[in-house]
């Protein structure tokens, strides 16, 4: 399959003609060109892939309910599973909590940035659709230059639901991407192969009680010892 790459935030002139633009950027010090370029697009509604600390993940809006609709069309996700957003700061994450549990404060300051996600009870101000109908809303600030430079960009949070077909593996690198979704998105910023071979871990918090639902990146004993010290 051909691509269309570009770089330094130049889109190729035959891009139009090909199904997906992969545009290469730096992991650790990502093209402020690169960055602009990519969140015109989000700001535009649509979907770009980017690569977090952990895989790839797919960055829209999560205030934009068109976007998301895109999202899940792009990989056939139910729409009854929430879509994971990505923040860059503790307190960006605290204005899409109804109520700020202890837990979460301990388990954000102690492990972001990083491969957590912290599942807790959504703001009003997030669409439901994008909590999967379930009011609940799943939060990660990323250790990612670019994911923290595109959230600056855009002015916001962006979504980073895995950026697969889904009940397909998860993608390390753009090549993986193109050949899952590369006719389904307009566009991936390619930082390298991330060498993920865990996803985050994520836990949920109701009030002071909290459970683990995936053992990731962050092994269970380490998300114990914090909160039972």
């Amino acid at each position: 399959m051909l691509l269309s790459v570009a770089a330094h935030g130049e889109a190729p002139a035959e891009s139009v003609h090909l199904p997906v633009e992969v545009l290469k950027i730096s992991p650790t010090a990502p093209e402020s060109e690169s960055i602009e370029y990519a969140a015109g697009y989000i700001k535009r509604g649509e979907v770009v892939a980017v690569p977090t600390d952990t895989f790839y993940g797919l960055a829209v809006d999560p205030t934009n309910l068109a976007s998301i609709e895109a999202v899940f069309r792009a990989k056939g996700r139910p729409e009854t599973k929430a879509l994971p957003i990505l923040v860059n700061s503790v307190e960006q994450a605290i204005t899409m909590i109804r109520d700020v549990p202890d837990v979460f404060l301990k388990l954000a300051h102690e492990f972001w940035p990083g491969a957590l996600t912290l599942v807790v009870t959504a703001t009003s101000r997030l669409p439901l659709k994008v909590t999967g109908n379930t009011g609940r809303v799943a939060l990660r600030w990323a250790n990612s230059p670019i994911i923290t430079a595109l959230i600056g960009a855009t002015g916001g949070p962006i979504t980073g639901t895995s950026a697969n077909l889904s009940g397909f593996p998860s993608c390390s690198n753009a090549n993986q991407i193109v050949q899952q979704l590369g006719d389904r998105i307009p566009l991936i910023l390619d930082g390298g192969d991330t060498g993920g071979s865990l996803a985050s871990t994520i836990v949920r918090i109701d009030g002071d009680q909290y459970s683990i639902v995936r053992e990731g990146k962050i092994p269970d004993a380490d998300i114990h010892k914090v909160l039972e010290s």
